[in-house]
């Protein structure tokens, strides 16, 4: 194989693909990423056996071929090269890999693409195109609230569905929660997504599609099966397994008649969660109770180790003596989620679930279990 290539563009390509590859693994091909070059370009692959990743790139190809190189290593020579620089890539169908660029010069060793992983994508049911500004505001709405409990499996990432509702249509919703707070973010459904039954992406599929999105403009193709979900991000394709398994009936658990409504205003509210629970203990759940009153919100924080913290804020809320506690850590995700000025709380009672939303018509709300405080 011999190649060449600019450097920014071998740069941007490995920045997609190496992330996926592990550190540590057990296999040592999935340390390296594929190299295909033919008709003047250069396919890069990369995997962690759930995860695959492919982008091609624009290169000069004299000799046609295929290896891997070690990732992270390739990544960081191309990374520290001049800005602009051309890159030449050749092999002699042995065991490394030569990089020269300028003055540079680089011996990779290589290990045989025989043995390297495919994902097979299989049949896709569903197939639909959804605005890339769209997907990224329903993964940075929900993200937070993935729970990262091994033992819950199912739990581990966004649940992706279609709803039909008689009054909006059909829509395409997000979901995500770790049994103590849920965050559910929903959009009108694209066309071809219609009936697709419920998928969970896993974390860290969700966390590599955020970062592909970053910047994007137009559309992302995206395909779905029973065990698979394929991104198609301009010439970035992203092939992940799904987590098998029953996401919980999250309808169950979302507040219906919760009739005290209480308003406030986001930012001065989340600046004094921040503050008074800075003495909160981490082993009593960073507990903050909130107290209704006379028009106040009185945060309080007791810790016996450290004291106690108190401030209050101006709602506007007509259920005096109404005290709740919550882990102001789950707290302050939600509030940061709230795009509008005020937030909205809907309460039942102390210890019941808490419905918080923004002011006015939204396609997202949030689920706040409360604690004992």
């Amino acid at each position: 194989m011999k190649v060449t290539l600019e450097r920014n563009h071998l740069l941007k390509s490995l920045s997609h693909v190496h992330r996926v590859v592990e550190r540590r693994n057990t296999y040592p091909i999935l340390a390296n990423v594929l190299f295909k070059a033919s008709d003047d370009r250069i396919e890069l692959r990369a995997t962690d056996l759930d995860i695959e990743v492919t982008e091609s790139v624009p290169a000069m190809v004299s000799t046609p071929g295929t290896t891997t190189v070690p990732a992270h290593t390739l990544y960081e020579i191309v990374r520290k090269l001049s800005d602009g620089a051309e890159v030449r890539l050749e092999t002699d169908g042995g065991e490394n890999m030569v990089l020269t660029s300028g003055r540079s010069r680089f011996n990779l060793a290589c290990l045989s693409p025989d043995s390297f992983p495919d994902l097979k994508s299989g049949a896709f049911a569903h197939e639909f195109d959804i605005a890339a500004a769209s997907l990224r505001e329903l993964i940075e709405r929900t993200q937070f609230a993935i729970s990262n409990e091994e033992t819950r499996y199912y739990l581990n990432g966004i649940y992706f569905h279609a709803v039909d509702n008689s009054a909006a249509g059909s829509l395409f919703r997000a979901v995500a929660t770790d049994g103590h707070r849920m965050a559910r973010a929903e959009m009108a459904a694209p066309s071809g997504a219609e009936g697709m039954s419920g998928i969970i992406v896993p974390k860290k599929t969700v966390g590599e599609v955020q970062k592909l999105l970053d910047g994007v403009d137009g559309d992302v193709h995206v395909e779905v099966s029973d065990t698979k979900i394929r991104f198609t991000v301009g010439p970035v394709v992203l092939l992940s397994k799904l987590i098998e398994g029953t996401f919980p009936d999250y309808d169950r658990v979302t507040p219906k008649n919760n009739d005290k409504q209480m308003l406030v205003d986001k930012s001065g509210f989340a600046i004094a969660v921040d503050r008074v629970s800075t003495i909160a203990s981490d082993r009593g759940g960073k507990a903050v109770k909130l107290s209704a009153k006379d028009g106040l919100l009185e945060l309080s924080v007791t810790n016996p180790d450290h004291g106690t913290a108190s401030e209050e804020v101006a709602v506007d809320f007509d259920t005096d003596g109404f005290e709740i506690g919550f882990n102001a850590r789950y707290l302050l995700d939600i509030i940061q989620q709230i795009r509008s000025e005020s937030a909205v709380f809907l309460f039942n009672d102390a210890n019941s679930p808490t419905l918080v939303k923004e002011e006015g018509e939204s396609s997202a709300l949030y689920v706040l279990m409360p604690m004992r405080v």
